[in-house]
């Protein structure tokens, strides 16, 4: 815990709505609406804790118990400062650039949920109708969907807390998609969601592409336990884990899941739910489960659950591709080529 009060203000770069004085309001410490306040603190403590070694929500907090952010008003807009953050976000006295952008985004969508959605009686949130209606405006908000652009937005599913030779694997998929000018969104936190982000940056660095995409989806209740990396350059926080898990669906035009625990099967179950819908049947849209050769006995359990409790139709679904990056990044490139949007 920091010993001595060191506080930081931080511009907002680029666009940045201005708040009103309601919502500024809203954000204080011990306002009237202090859940937001609570959510706003640990979201932007989570995105200052940087390569943080720990997934105990419970232990960042106490660390920095310490820790502060406010919301300034001005006549141009509006700073943040920031109290007591942790060291790892610094750079000779400086937050981190890529740090600052993330402390916005967090800004930028606790305020729109409560504000446009929470408040707002035209948003459904009994109905699964309403629901995607509510994930598609948060999204739209936060610009992740871009019109009249060519699907190449890859998610890469898999566990935060993986071997090195899993990373190295996951690492060399993203590289290969890199190469091939695809884009990446995970849910933002360590291991198989670092991984290919960093490797698709080195691919396409090499390729020259200076407008690379590293979506990152995460919500309040694990944020802390998943900080979102710094190579995540676009950050959404969803107010729940089932939107968050609807916003992959509709952000993403194609899926890789690597090994991972309970959260990771079932998010495949989820996907499978959806393209098992009859009015998805003809949506050629590309789910490769795929590891290196240590993960083949995994995914063929996984395999043999599908097969037991969803049947055979569920297996068309996806392929299975052990230990061959090389071979996966085309087979998802190619894909997109007759690639649709899931209708449900």
């Amino acid at each position: 815990m920091n010993q001595t009060r060191k506080v930081t203000r931080l511009t907002p770069h680029g666009r940045m709505d201005i708040l009103s004085r309601l919502e500024v309001n809203q954000l204080k410490q011990g306002s009237a609406d202090g859940n937001l306040y609570d959510t706003f603190r640990r979201c932007a403590l989570a995105v200052l804790n940087v390569d943080s070694h720990t997934d105990d929500a419970r232990e960042v907090l106490e660390q920095y118990r310490d820790f502060d952010i406010r919301v300034i008003q001005q006549e141009r807009g509006l700073k943040l400062e920031i109290e007591n953050a942790p060291d790892s976000a610094f750079v000779d006295g400086r937050v981190i650039r890529g740090i600052e952008e993330q402390l916005f985004a967090v800004l930028r969508d606790v305020s729109y949920v409560k504000n446009k959605i929470d408040s707002n009686r035209i948003f459904d949130t009994e109905t699964s109708e309403g629901i995607t209606n509510i994930v598609f405006h948060i999204l739209r908000n936060a610009r992740v969907l871009i019109p009249e652009k060519e699907p190449n937005l890859v998610v890469c599913w898999g566990g935060h807390s993986i071997a090195r030779h899993e990373y190295d694997y996951c690492k060399e998929v993203g590289y290969q998609l890199g190469l091939r000018g695809l884009n990446i969104c995970t849910g933002c936190g360590p291991g198989a969601m670092k991984a290919p982000m960093k490797g698709a940056a080195i691919g396409h660095n090499k390729q020259r592409i200076r407008e690379g995409r590293y979506v990152g989806l995460t919500e309040p209740g694990i944020i802390a336990a998943e900080s979102p990396n710094p190579i995540v350059n676009e950050l959404v926080i969803l107010p729940d884990i089932e939107k968050r898990l609807e916003a992959f669906v509709r952000a993403g035009h194609a899926f890789i899941v690597f090994p991972g625990g309970v959260g990771t099967t079932e998010e495949i179950l989820f996907l499978l739910g959806i393209l098992l819908n009859p009015e998805n049947s003809q949506v050629p849209f590309p789910l490769i489960l795929s590891g290196p050769e240590s993960s083949r006995e995994y995914f063929r359990q996984v395999d043999e659950f599908i097969k037991l409790t969803l049947g055979p139709a569920a297996q068309q679904h996806y392929s299975i591709i052990i230990d061959e990056p090389v071979k996966l990044a085309p087979e998802v490139a190619h894909r997109f080529e007759t690639g649709g949007r899931l209708l449900l």
